[in-house]
């Protein structure tokens, strides 16, 4: 997959647009991702930008232990080694679970649309690669974790089960920056001077949020303002929320965006010398909330009841060390009626 694909006349473009900026503020080439899966080294591997698939975390072609689909703006504590890292070891210290084959766990991160296409039609593609998402194939997600319209719609699908149950709960919107915030953003008013470029995830329930805080942050005249500065698309861009935006503030097709406030420390976090995180007062009650749908009639369901027993038995605490708010007692495990 080309995650990246910029053409020529990007570096003309920096130097003429952002003239102010400069330019070891800019990155040289497209961001280089930290690798969620364990390293094997027996085995070669392709970490080049052009070659490097991010959001499909596993092995395929051998059997999977587990499959998981999920949101994927909380990727960075799912596949960590609090979660994912951990559950096989908790896993062989419980009798009813300790023969479990739990080796080749598969994570897909992409954005739910795209998630719901590829249960919808029966595959994906990589680039030349294509993969068979089906029963079949065991290449079929045993959990999903979403919002709650995409679980609704896999209802409606009979694909997952009447009920789904909350497990985090972000924290609102925040700003992410260029090192040394060379423009002075400190705040969404900032943001409004002429000149800002904004990027601004382009759908869903974070595009909705961020335009609510900033109608009641700002006023809406501002917000308009506001959301006149984004930059709608730029070449390569694929719609993954989380991988897109802080390419646009890198590569300087923007100056700043707005999403997520544990997505934007999580930037700051993994790429220090690139960015930095700008917290948006008052803007912590625009959140959000994910919750865990199991797979009627799984094709691993030993495993998927593991999964389920280990997770809820960790997330609350786990959930917060990323930035997460932490969940009370009505809100954590929460059921939701998907019919």
């Amino acid at each position: 997959m080309n995650r990246r694909g910029f053409v020529g006349g990007v570096l003309g473009f920096v130097a003429m647009a952002k003239a102010e900026t400069p330019a070891c503020q800019l990155s040289a080439g497209p961001l280089v991702w930290p690798h969620a899966a364990k390293r094997q080294p027996e085995i070669r591997s392709f970490g080049g930008h052009t070659d490097t698939v991010l959001d499909v975390v596993g092995r395929i072609g051998t059997p999977a232990s587990l499959v998981i689909f999920t949101e994927g703006n909380h990727l960075m504590v799912l596949s960590s080694n609090d979660i994912v890292g951990e559950f096989p070891t908790w896993a062989k210290s419980r009798p009813q679970y300790a023969d479990l084959d739990l080796t080749n766990i598969i994570l897909v991160t992409l954005p739910q649309p795209i998630l719901l296409e590829m249960i919808r039609t029966g595959g994906v593609a990589l680039g030349n690669l294509t993969l068979d998402v089906g029963r079949s194939s065991g290449f079929y997600p045993d959990i999903f974790m979403g919002y709650p319209e995409p679980l609704r719609q896999l209802r409606r699908w009979g694909v997952i089960g009447p009920e789904a149950r909350f497990f985090c709960k972000n924290r609102g919107v925040a700003l992410l920056v260029r090192k040394g915030n060379p423009l002075g953003i400190h705040g969404l008013t900032d943001v409004v001077r002429a000149g800002v470029q904004i990027a601004l995830p382009d759908a869903g329930d974070v595009r909705a949020k961020c335009r609510a805080a900033a109608e009641n942050l700002l006023g809406e005249p501002a917000a308009n303002a506001l959301f006149a500065a984004e930059v709608g698309t730029f070449p390569g861009r694929l719609g993954i929320m989380h991988r897109d935006l802080p390419e646009m503030i890198a590569r300087g097709y923007a100056d700043v965006a707005f999403t997520w406030r544990h997505l934007v420390s999580y930037w700051a976090r993994i790429f220090p010398d690139q960015f930095e995180s700008i917290e948006v007062p008052g803007a912590e009650p625009y959140y959000t909330q994910i919750a865990f749908g199991c797979v009627v009639d799984p094709l691993r369901p030993r495993a998927m009841k593991a999964f389920d027993e280990f997770f809820f038995s960790r997330a609350r605490d786990v959930y917060p060390q990323y930035d997460f708010a932490r969940m009370d007692d009505s809100e954590y495990g929460a059921t939701m009626a998907l019919d």
